[in-house]
Formats: C-alpha cells, sequence, structure tokens
C-alpha cells in the first residue's frame, strides 16, 4: 500500500512539474540514470557531450529505493532517463506514464535482452539439491553477463545518437571501444573460469548471479528464495547450504555489497570457509565513488575473486 501511495503521488507530482531539456552552457545532453551499471555505460559512451547523474545516493541499497519529489523533478527535465527495467525498478513504469511527450527520451536498458525467469534457472539447478526455490518474476540482474552488458551498452549510444545526431557518430565510436573491453574482459572470464575447480558459486546473499553463472558455465548457489530483496532463508535452506558447503570442499562463501553480510557469516562460522565479497555492481558506496571504481574494475576485481575462491588452475 505504501508503495502505491508513492506512486501516486509521484504522478501527481510530474503531471505538475513542467518539462523542459536541462542542457548546459555546453550543449551537453543532461542523462539520469537509475543504478550504477547504467549510470557507468552512459558516462562510457557519453564521454565529455553527456552530464550523467546516477538517481542512487551512494550505499543506498536499489532494491528498497524510492524517489522522492526533487528525483521526479530531476528526471523530467534530463534529455535522456535510463532505467534497468521495470522488473528492477518496478516504481519507474508509474513515474514514466505521467511524464509528457516533451520530457526525456525514455531508455529501458533491458530492450533486446532475453530475461530469465524461475522455469529458466530452475532448468540449470536441482531445487532440492540446491536449496533455494523461485516464486515467479523475471531476474533483473541482467548487466552481470558481460554480453549483456554489451547490449545495454549499444541501447544506449543508440538513444544518445537519435536525441543528438550531431554528435552520433561520437556516441557510436565510443561503445564500440568501451564494448571491445567489455569482451575482452569477457573471454579472460571464459578462460579463467573453464580452470576452475569448483564449479559452484556459493553465495550468502540475495539471488543476483544468475545471468553470470550461466553464461560462464558455472552453478549458483544461494539459501536466499527468489529474486525479491524482502526475501529471508529459511534455517532449513541455509543447513541445506552449510552442508553442501562441507562436503564440496570450497573454501570460500561470497557476500553481497552494501548489507549487512550476516547469513553469510553464520555459514562461514559453521564451516570455516572465508568470507570474500562477489560484487553485484547493483550501486557502490561513498568511499568507491570517490576512488573512481567503474564497472570493469569492478567486475575485473570479482574475476580475481572467483579465481582465487574456485581454484582456477
Amino acid at each position: 500500500m505504501l508503495r502505491r501511495a508513492v506512486a501516486c503521488a509521484l504522478f501527481a507530482l510530474v503531471l505538475f512539474v513542467p518539462a523542459a531539456s536541462a542542457r548546459d552552457s555546453k550543449g551537453n545532453l543532461e542523462v539520469v540514470t537509475t543504478l550504477f551499471p547504467t549510470y557507468d555505460f552512459a558516462r562510457q559512451v557519453g564521454g565529455d557531450k553527456v552530464d550523467v547523474t546516477l538517481l542512487l545516493p551512494p550505499g543506498v541499497e536499489p532494491h528498497t529505493f524510492e524517489p522522492k519529489p526533487q528525483d521526479v523533478v530531476r528526471i523530467n527535465k534530463a534529455d535522456v532517463f535510463i532505467y534497468t527495467g521495470r522488473y528492477m525498478e518496478p516504481w519507474a513504469e508509474n513515474l514514466i506514464k505521467g511524464l509528457s511527450d516533451k520530457g526525456p527520451e525514455i531508455v529501458d536498458a533491458s530492450s533486446g535482452i532475453k530475461l530469465m525467469d524461475e522455469e529458466d534457472e530452475e532448468d540449470e539447478e536441482d531445487e532440492e539439491e540446491h536449496g533455494h526455490h523461485h516464486h515467479g518474476g523475471k531476474d533483473p540482474h541482467i548487466w552481470l553477463d558481460l554480453g549483456n552488458a554489451q547490449i545495454m551498452v549499444e541501447t544506449i549510444a543508440g538513444a544518445f545518437a537519435g536525441k543528438d545526431p550531431a554528435n552520433g557518430a561520437y556516441y557510436l565510436k565510443n561503445a564500440g571501444e568501451y564494448n571491445a573491453k567489455l569482451a575482452d574482459l569477457d573471454r579472460r572470464y571464459k578462460e579463467t573460469l573453464a580452470k576452475a575447480k569448483y564449479k559452484t558459486i556459493i553465495y550468502g546473499g540475495h539471488f543476483a548471479f544468475g545471468y553470470f553463472a550461466r553464461r560462464y558455465g558455472l552453478e549458483h548457489d544461494s539459501p536466499y528464495e527468489g529474486f525479491s530483496p524482502n526475501a529471508e532463508p529459511s534455517p532449513k535452506a541455509i543447513a541445506e547450504l552449510i552442508k553442501k558447503l562441507r562436503e564440496s570442499g570450497v573454501k570460500y562463501i561470497y557476500y553481497e555489497e552494501l548489507l549487512d553480510p550476516k547469513v553469510a557469516r553464520t555459514i562461514s562460522q559453521e564451516t570455516g570457509a572465508k568470507l570474500e565479497l562477489l560484487h553485484g555492481a547493483h550501486n557502490v558506496s561513498k568511499d568507491e565513488l570517490k576512488a573512481g571504481v567503474t564497472y570493469i574494475s569492478i567486475m575485473e576485481d570479482n574475476l580475481n575473486k572467483l579465481k582465487v575462491g574456485l581454484e582456477c588452475r
């Protein structure tokens, strides 16, 4: 009910916000994005022709984010608004419906990507053995598959070129160069993880690495049920994962960013497995943003940690 009330209030607010291009004196496109991956992709594609704002404050967990009135004003005045899709940001759908025809160009970064649902992921993992169950809905964590990331970059570049044709070649050139870097990282992931002694990522956080695991021929075990950020693992699911960790010989359990890793810590204490961050890149902390982290630097760090944890020879 609270989410519905917030959505209605935001919808009403948008109707009274005048739409106007926020281009600065340099003529740069003003872009607002929701999550860190789209923020960084937009920066890489837009270069010095685009000013990008990340809607999520640093350190804020994205699944529970609700836009404030000033966020709605910022979106309505932007030239381009990029979100990941309705399954990641359900609040964005109602907001978009309220934007005027003169509002921002709306970019759904999941366009052209086949979303995984519970059937897709249950086909790859046995529910009883792995101890998690999906209760419908689509997996929104598309950016953790480096192939999907390249599609997202192309989508963003196309939107920028359409909105600013005079600099279209510049955006497309940047996108091509950046995607070459993503393709190289993708190649390194495939080569490294193909040599992994262990083929299962034991993850003490919410189920986020489904696309990633599928791309690199891995399994992904989490005690959390489905994709909901409100999900809590049952004692049975935790016990099953502890048993599997002990039997498998895996020496690492990974945890997610920006949340207290209480479940992963419990499993670590019970098994002696080492705790290690596996960053889902939804958002970054203030320190990470200040340090200049990028999507690629996050994914490179993940590769290094998986190389150790899965004992890649």
